[in-house]
């Protein structure tokens, strides 16, 4: 009985979760290709289940636009001195939906935006000292104004939060703004 009640709440707050089409009226608009174009800076932390902060990181960040594909070159350092690099290929359909790439990246990723709010879905393997695990990412990105994104996303494996990453992006504001 215990586990059937479990499940049964856990699907009904899976099912809580935001949806992009609540973001329509919230500005300022994103358009990820025009904000990504150039170049920005992140500074994140990845959580895990409980809350407790594992891990700091800092992200350079490169993109360049041609015709409907964004390239993103993305440079992490992370607190412990490791370093990765993940290039993105992101492309806009002609529906407004975006699909994308990246090396580390399984199939393809999955993103619409709304209003201010811009949520991306794919699965990566993510490497830690001896092991390797395939989880599930929902980034959601908020524009806060010209030059500042936040994103929180949620890694899960099974259906279950295991790791939550908070990033806080900043752009240089363009001479004359």
């Amino acid at each position: 009985m215990w586990k059937f009640l479990l499940l049964t709440l856990s699907l009904l707050i899976a099912g809580c979760g935001a949806k992009i089409e609540d973001y329509q009226q919230a500005q300022p608009k994103i358009d990820i290709f025009s904000w990504f174009n150039g170049d920005s800076r992140a500074w994140g932390m990845v959580q895990d289940y409980s809350g407790k902060q594992i891990r700091r990181f800092e992200v350079t960040i490169n993109g360049q636009v041609v015709g409907d594909t964004l390239t993103l070159n993305e440079h992490f350092v992370y607190d412990d001195g490791e370093k990765q690099q993940r290039v993105w290929h992101i492309r806009r359909l002609s529906d407004g939906s975006y699909v994308g790439t990246a090396g580390d990246i399984i199939g393809t990723a999955q993103g619409h935006s709304r209003g201010n709010a811009f949520n991306w879905r794919y699965t990566m393997t993510v490497k830690t000292d001896d092991s390797s695990y395939k989880l599930n990412f929902d980034d959601w990105i908020y524009q806060q104004d010209a030059q500042h994104l936040m994103n929180v996303t949620s890694m899960k494996k099974f259906g279950v939060e295991v790791a939550r990453v908070t990033l806080f992006f900043s752009k240089q504001a363009a001479s004359g703004q």
